[in-house]
């Protein structure tokens, strides 16, 4: 198998954690917190928090799904490598 034919481990992190929070804001909205604290308005800023910053690392990078796009990964990657190797000589 080629390397980079597959979804790399960061892009399904990336969006793992972007689930969860998604899923923790649902919770925290309905009354149930995942994240426990005693206070109501840390909790919702908290939570907001966690909200923003996964969904903001989640899609700043380059999330790769489909075939087509890893094919395009790999061509780009090719093509800075072959760049850099220009630029030695």
């Amino acid at each position: 198998m080629e390397k980079n034919s597959t979804i790399t481990a960061g892009s399904l992190a990336r969006t793992a954690v972007l689930f969860l929070a998604l899923i923790n804001q649902g919770l925290s909205l309905a009354g149930r917190p995942v994240i426990a604290v005693a206070d109501e308005e840390i909790t919702q800023l908290i939570t907001l928090a966690f909200t923003v910053a996964a969904a903001l690392v989640a899609w700043w990078k380059n999330n790769s799904f489909t075939k087509a796009a890893r094919a395009g990964d790999r061509l780009m990657h090719q093509l800075k490598q072959e760049e850099r190797e220009r630029r030695e000589f």
